[in-house]
């Protein structure tokens, strides 16, 4: 099973190939212009990623996706979501078929109370990883958000699921500006949403999203910045993590 999703839907199909099966609509992760599906590739389950029936016969929505896919189909990386194909499904049209990640969305972990230390020293980590790496391939992509940042189930690794629709010969200031205050975003709202209070932390989410000239100026320096702030802030929030797991533990057992 792919994404974890909390209204899907399953969708008829008929291939007389053999070749897709079990074929579901995800609403959780529908964007603005393309609906997002579950389904089986010669009984191994892959992401689909189409245009809504209201653009598919649109010739500069058909070149968009496109565009799309050539854009993604060469990035490797080990927190971005892996493009494998672009073929046409049955009662679909064309569509970007990706790896499959079995997991939950940051937006449905925060909205459910369920981050953990290690989702927050990923976001540390690898989310910085993978801007990194879109920068360095000069690639265009929409905001980075709660919606498109996935945790697998078990791991808890991060994966990317849009990373790009164009790719250009260079980076603007104002994109490199952009991916940090998007990131900047992201961890502001993470730590309301934490029991502990992580000054330190906090204060380099205020800086991304910083106005004039006070913004970290790239990548590198913000994860510079923090690996010098954040050991004694995951340090402090697991503590806390695990006294209030401790209490919970006491209170169910004299339940």
């Amino acid at each position: 099973m792919a994404y974890i999703s909390k209204e899907e839907k399953k969708i008829p199909i008929e291939d007389p190939s053999g070749k897709w099966s079990d074929l579901t609509l995800l609403p959780e992760w529908e964007e603005q212009y393309y609906n997002v599906y579950t389904a089986r590739k010669h009984g191994k389950w892959v992401m689909l990623k189409a245009l809504k029936k209201e653009y598919a016969s649109q010739p500069e929505y058909c070149k968009m996706i496109e565009r799309e896919f050539d854009t993604r189909y060469n990035l490797a990386h080990p927190n971005i979501v892996m493009v494998n194909d672009f073929e046409e499904l049955p009662g679909i049209g064309m569509a970007i078929v990706t790896d499959d990640v079995y997991g939950y969305s940051l937006r449905r972990l925060i909205d459910e109370k369920r981050l953990t230390p290690k989702i927050l020293y990923r976001l540390q980590t690898q989310l910085l990883d993978a801007m990194d790496y879109i920068q360095e391939n000069h690639i265009i992509h929409h905001p980075i958000t709660p919606e498109t940042i996935i945790f697998t189930e078990y791991t808890e690794n991060l994966k990317l699921i849009d990373v790009g629709y164009d790719q250009e010969e260079s980076l603007s200031p104002q994109d490199t500006s952009e991916d940090i205050r998007s990131y900047g975003r992201v961890m502001n709202e993470v730590l309301d949403n934490l029991p502990a209070k992580l000054p330190r932390l906090r204060h380099i989410a205020e800086k991304c999203e910083a106005k004039g000239g006070k913004q970290y100026g790239s990548i590198p320096a913000l994860r510079l910045d923090i690996e010098r702030r954040s050991s004694g802030q995951i340090y402090l929030f697991i503590s806390i993590f695990i006294m209030l797991m401790s209490c919970l533990l006491v209170w169910l057992a004299l339940r």
